[in-house]
């Protein structure tokens, strides 16, 4: 069965990028595993794994417009501290925590370098 091994976020500063997920990871209870090429592994249990990383063709970093990453936590409160870590750390809100329609608890910011982040816990 085919499944998603792990998706990248580019970071044109990456010990400032590295610094705000070292820190974002520390609350959903995820690490460092190996540095990757230009850039640094996380993982999230048995869930797929995120790198952060400098792009490889040396460009500077940018982010998909509708690319999003969403991180599924254990507590409904863990959305909003996440939210609020990410707004005290630099980035910007996307969309406050609440809930969204039947699915549960929902907030959206962007990183230091812009990419989309959600994190989510189901309803029920």
């Amino acid at each position: 069965m085919a499944q998603i091994a792990y998706v990248c976020l580019g970071a044109s500063d990456l010990d400032r990028a590295l610094a705000f997920y070292d820190e974002i990871m520390a609350i959903v209870g995820g690490k460092r595993l190996f540095p990757a090429g230009k850039g640094q592994m996380y993982g999230l249990g048995e869930g797929p794994m995120i790198m952060v990383t400098k792009p490889f063709d040396d460009q500077p970093a940018s982010y998909g417009n509708g690319a999003m990453v969403t991180i599924r936590v254990d507590a409904k409160e863990q959305v909003a501290a996440l939210h609020a870590k990410c707004l005290a750390m630099g980035g910007s809100c996307e969309g406050p925590p609440g809930p969204r329609g039947q699915w549960g608890e929902f907030a959206y910011v962007r990183d230091l370098d812009g990419n989309k982040l959600a994190f989510f816990h189901p309803a029920g």
